[in-house]
């Protein structure tokens, strides 16, 4: 079904400037509106919007949803524009409706071990300033430097800490939401448990802005870790690496993370940072792992523990990491392996993000590769592998045409998501589907799921301007 949307015209534009103030909206400056216009997905994925409006509070966000509801004007909310999935990327034009001018920290309640966000926050802003109470945020993923917290929360972001903690669902305590209509909803708090109906608004976690604007987060504190030590492992094969991973998660000892990168990501990571790691001659993976522990010596116990199992799953050497700076060192290659892969290649396809039961990866490992090799293209891996998410990363070969690149990316990640769906698994774990990946997902459905999520999208959306052409489609 083809909807049809009204039109941005000059009295519309009118009306969002007594909205939202002249000085937010923006329908001139080509330059700034193409910004809008594309997320990491890449710039192929773009589609230029008819205005931009960046918000300053809930208010305005609720007057511009009065007028697109009014004159069915697509609105597409836009966060850091960090996301993988074109998420935020406005494919029937309209409004971009963007929060990052709404980056406050209004509240570090340390009672309810609760903070009160607005959706434009840095996460590492967050994680920074709740640290100094003596606390951990804990919905991390490895954009922490870039990305917000409201798109966090439409992502479900999970990240290096999930496997401990969860993804950023679980840390969703209540919402602010503005409505398709424009009305503002509250959810949910500072409670915990509730059997008394859409209590935290969790529904809004993973769902890629489709069912309202959020303009207020509540998110879960955990208490600050304890001691922590970094091990990075270098392996001789990727196989020997993987295997390890389970054993290791199984050991009793408090993992807090598990990260895999492969050679290539490896390679291509160091040499846009100029650096490099031990062993990176001769090792064909390495896990970065996170051990806690709340005592000196039950620290040592515990990476004793942990680096016995690697050795004898075949490890080349395993490095603890003696200080912050050498800690940093290490994460600083896992964090920017996605700058790292555009450097090396401008189209790398970034949009791979499965999840499998962790006692499939090594299956999962080997389809990723031999699709890859079929097909003839250079793919490098990394990811959560403790809880058995995966990214491969895929780079265009020299002769291909960037748009037919863009399709023969989008098939080989439909054949992983087929593989990693049979093996139990989904074909996103915190990117999101957005639209990049929304066929792959719709193929992957029952007509009966369909319409269970089209009903609700329809409940709060009965025009679906809210995010159109995203997840579920148009429908």
């Amino acid at each position: 079904m083809t909807r049809e949307y009204g039109k941005v015209t000059p009295e519309i534009v009118a009306e969002l400037r007594g909205a939202a103030g002249a000085r937010n909206v923006v329908t001139d400056d080509k330059d700034t509106m193409e910004n809008y216009s594309y997320d990491e997905a890449g710039q192929l994925f773009g589609h230029m919007p008819d205005v931009v409006i960046r918000v300053d509070n809930t208010e305005q966000v609720s007057a511009v949803m009065k007028i697109a509801s009014k004159y069915k004007i697509p609105v597409t909310p836009r966060g850091a524009g960090s996301g993988l999935a074109g998420s935020a990327v406005p494919v029937h034009g309209g409004i971009v409706l963007s929060l990052e001018k709404m980056n406050r920290i209004l509240e570090i309640d340390p009672v309810n071990r609760v903070a009160v966000v607005e959706p434009g926050v840095v996460t590492n802003e967050l994680c920074k300033a709740v640290a100094e109470k003596g606390f951990l945020y804990a919905g991390y993923p490895m954009s922490t430097e870039t990305s917000f917290i409201g798109g966090n929360v439409a992502t479900n972001a999970g990240g290096g800490k999930v496997i401990r903690y969860g993804s950023t669902r679980r840390h969703v305590m209540g919402l602010e939401v503005v409505l398709a209509s424009g009305t503002v909803r509250n959810m949910g708090g500072t409670i915990r448990t509730a059997t008394w109906g859409d209590h935290r608004g969790q529904r809004r976690a993973g769902s890629d802005g489709t069912l309202g604007i959020m303009t207020k987060i509540i998110v879960n504190l955990e208490p600050k870790p304890g001691k922590v030590v970094n091990l990075l492992t270098a392996f001789g094969t990727l196989d020997e690496a993987v295997d390890c991973v389970a054993k290791v998660i199984r050991s009793g000892v408090p993992i807090i993370s598990c990260e895999i990168l492969d050679r290539l990501s490896t390679a291509i990571t160091c040499r846009y940072l100029n650096t490099s790691l031990p062993y990176q001659d001769k090792a064909a993976a390495y896990l970065i792992i996170q051990i806690e522990g709340d005592t000196d010596e039950r620290l040592e116990d515990s990476y004793e523990k942990v680096g016995k199992i690697l050795m004898d799953g075949g490890a080349l050497e395993v490095f603890v990491a003696e200080s912050r700076t050498e800690s940093a060192a290490i994460w600083n290659v896992r964090q920017n392996l996605a700058e790292g892969a555009r450097n090396y290649d401008p189209y790398a396809s970034l949009s791979g993000d499965l999840v499998v039961p962790l006692s499939v990866v090594p299956e999962m490992v080997a389809e990723s590769q031999a699709a890859a090799k079929r097909r003839g293209i250079e793919m490098g891996l990394l990811g959560h592998i403790a809880d058995g998410n995966l990214h491969p990363i895929i780079f265009k070969p020299k002769d291909m045409e960037p748009h037919h690149w863009a399709e023969f990316a989008e098939e080989y990640f439909e054949e992983l998501v087929g593989v990693a769906v049979r093996l139990g698994g989904v074909g996103s774990g915190e990117h999101g589907v957005g639209f990049v990946k929304m066929p792959i997902f719709l193929g992957t459905k029952s007509d009966e799921e369909l319409a269970i999520l089209r009903g609700i999208k329809a409940s709060f959306d009965p025009d679906n301007i809210m995010n159109p052409g995203k997840v579920l489609g148009d429908f």
